[in-house]
């Protein structure tokens, strides 16, 4: 009897060996998959992530190119309306010159 008490303690020992390491093996591939689960998001992150700032990059690029459109409009504006008046005293200091002339 003490021997068949032996050979199940022995069998129980060996059969919770056995389960030790059937565990830690799933556990060792739950933790490789985990790990090539959290890379992949990671992989997936960074794209979306470089997506939407290659985007961003585009709608600040049409922006900008708005605003300096605009105040290329504006400054040409602004030239314009200065050339128009530089052009009218030019013509009064013509005619002052001129009534100067004339009068002497």
């Amino acid at each position: 009897m003490l021997a068949d008490n032996l050979k199940q303690i022995l069998s129980a020992e060996h059969e919770a060996n056995q389960l030790k390491l059937i565990i830690l093996n799933k556990s060792k591939d739950s933790i490789e998959q985990t790990k090539a689960n959290g890379e992949k998001a990671i992989t997936e992150a960074r794209a979306r992530a470089e997506h939407e700032i290659e985007q961003l990059k585009k709608v600040a690029d049409q922006k900008a190119m708005e605003a300096a459109s605009e105040l290329a409009s504006s400054t040409a504006n602004r030239l314009a309306t200065m050339h128009a008046r530089s052009e009218k005293r030019m013509e009064m200091v013509a005619e002052r010159i001129f009534e100067r002339i004339r009068s002497v």
